[in-house]
């Protein structure tokens, strides 16, 4: 046996294992479910009868699915914003500016990544509570009148108010990423710009943002990746996809057809959509994203 052969074949030991509870878990669910799509399985029933493209042209003509999709974009498009800006301050704060007490800082950040997404989804609730929640008090508080302004159970709001605790539950993750960046640039750089005169503005956009562009190019995916897959989560605990829709995702979507009406084949057709609108999104946030990397040499 030649010494290649040998190398390939200790190489494939590790990889192989590997690979097959990856196809078990993954690819084999995936599949699955895109063939389930096309028929009319209702999940209990042992009868899986082929019916074509029919789950797609419901799909098509679900008005309920566009709102979902715009909900899912606009929740993305939000979640991006508000945690990038705000990871991305407290990253450099606790790193740059040489904050004191900093470990604390970034343990309390960190503190909503450890706790589960529906004591998350709970804790809100009670915040938009009209009668006893925070949000309401607090406001009251400041207006000198009563404030009962039912956050979740209004068209108008509803959107809006499931974005706090959203971002809110990314910071730190995205910060700890951050920061790990920031900690690899080499210090002589941020002196030789402390010579030169440069401002921490100017080091910020001149060293720390292009040497932190990888890390931010794949904060930005990871977000928008979790956020179509994982935003049913927060809106299943706090507001069931209501008030009249308002705040319906596709994730959710997916659940009320598959577990509420049993309609198992309509409910893979939203899950395949979720997966090409999940591939599609990244490939343009990718190319979106492009730039050639900054080395440090």
């Amino acid at each position: 046996m030649s010494a290649n052969l040998k190398r390939s074949l200790f190489i494939a030991s590790f990889i192989l294992p590997t690979f097959i509870v990856y196809c078990i878990f993954t690819v084999y669910p995936i599949l699955r479910g895109i063939y389930i799509s096309f028929t009319d399985w209702s999940g209990g029933s042992e009868t899986m009868n082929f019916i074509g493209l029919d789950n797609y042209r419901e799909l098509i003509h679900d008005p309920i699915i566009y709102k979902a999709a715009y909900n899912d974009y606009f929740i993305v498009f939000w979640k991006v914003i508000g945690i990038m800006l705000i990871a991305t301050y407290f990253a450099v704060a606790l790193t740059r500016l040489k904050i004191k007490g900093s470990a604390f800082y970034r343990i309390v950040f960190f503190f909503p990544n450890v706790i589960s997404v529906v004591v998350i989804g709970v804790i809100w609730r009670f915040v938009y509570n009209p009668k006893l929640g925070i949000l309401n008090s607090l406001l009251s508080f400041i207006t000198g009148k009563p404030v009962e302004t039912p956050w979740l159970g209004d068209s108008d709001y509803a959107l809006w108010a499931l974005l706090p605790p959203a971002i809110w539950a990314g910071i730190g993750f995205f910060m700890i990423l951050l920061i790990a960046g920031i900690m690899s640039i080499p210090a002589p750089l941020y002196e030789s710009a402390e010579i030169d005169g440069a401002s921490q503005w100017k080091q910020f956009f001149h060293v720390t943002l292009p040497l932190l562009w990888e890390q931010l190019k794949v904060s930005v995916v990871l977000i928008v990746l979790t956020s179509l897959n994982g935003s049913f989560i927060i809106v299943s605990i706090m507001t069931y996809g209501g008030p009249d829709n308002a705040t319906q995702v596709l994730g959710y979507r997916l659940f009320e057809k598959a577990f509420g009406t049993y309609q198992m084949g309509y409910a893979s057709a939203v899950g395949v959509l979720i997966l090409v609108l999940s591939l599609l999104t990244t490939v343009v946030m990718r190319w979106l994203m492009r730039r050639e990397s900054v080395e440090v040499s």
